[in-house]
């Protein structure tokens, strides 16, 4: 599997395995099929409500700890956010039945940040975190947080597909030293991605897929990606593409794709704020 080198030196596969709206039920099941295909790096959040799902399935897979990356996320907390910030990290760590995570992320950029990055930072030092970074930060907000704290990010993870490339967002990842990771990298299969004329003729010498090349156009671009599914020959086929490589005029081609516009919310739209900032969860 190829890697990337965090910050801190940490090293994180490049392509790994999303949970995101994979009902508990599913889950289990899900994260096995993708183990046993060969995925090593798994991400989950409390606010998807499988964590411990993805728990049962790391230890009935009896894979070695250190063999495996695992990600979940810190939601949004009230004040006294340092306090409470703990206090989710250790319920995530039960409910996914580890010792640590391999990344804990801030979920949204929104309450008090500083605060929840303090716990962070706290959480980093003690070991129960290996990494610790964010997600859904634009470019104001990422850097706002690095200039101001002791730990810089070594993750976000934002909304990246060919419709929404964020190329900007990366040049100041890259120059701050904040590994770029997508979600959405098959932007859920809108403007017609599995099917898109200029996706599929790129795919077609290759013997690959739409699909397969969105992944190896993030992979190309330094891009951690986390793609979903829970039929395990879309999860095959997901894992198997590192065997070709698209040329520059490929890549060129995808770029002209970008609309340079979210296909889903607007992290800085002020009803989105105002409704991410009340939800709360039940743990």
């Amino acid at each position: 599997m190829q890697t990337v080198t965090l910050n801190n030196g940490i090293e994180m596969p490049i392509l790994g395995f999303g949970v995101y709206q994979i009902p508990p039920e599913q889950t289990e099941q899900a994260v096995a099929d993708a183990l046993a295909a060969g995925y090593r790096l798994l991400d989950t959040a409390a606010a998807y409500g499988n964590e411990e799902a993805v728990g049962h399935a790391i230890k009935n897979s009896r894979i070695p700890r250190e063999e495996l990356f695992v990600t979940t996320k810190l939601w949004i907390q009230d004040a006294p956010a340092q306090d409470n910030a703990r206090r989710a990290l250790e319920t995530s760590l039960t409910k996914l039945g580890l010792g640590h995570v391999d990344l804990y992320l801030m979920h949204q950029p929104y309450g008090d940040v500083y605060g929840q990055w303090r716990a962070m930072e706290a959480a980093h030092r003690e070991g129960l975190v290996k990494a610790i970074g964010v997600a859904n930060f634009y470019p104001d907000r990422l850097l706002d947080l690095i200039l101001n704290n002791e730990v810089t990010p070594a993750v976000n993870q934002i909304e990246t597909h060919p419709f929404f490339q964020r190329t900007t967002d990366q040049e100041l990842m890259r120059e701050h030293g904040v590994q770029h990771q997508s979600w959405g990298g098959f932007a859920e299969g809108r403007n017609d991605l599995f099917t898109h004329p200029v996706l599929t003729e790129i795919g077609t010498p290759h013997d690959k897929s739409a699909a397969q090349v969105v992944l190896r156009w993030l992979i190309q671009r330094d891009i951690v990606t986390i793609p979903k599914s829970v039929s395990p020959d879309r999860m095959a086929q997901n894992f198997d593409v590192f065997d070709f490589g698209l040329t520059d005029d490929q890549m060129a081609q995808i770029s002209e794709l970008d609309t340079g516009r979210t296909l889903f919310f607007d992290h800085r739209d002020p009803e989105m704020v105002a409704w991410l900032s009340k939800r709360r969860l039940e743990n």
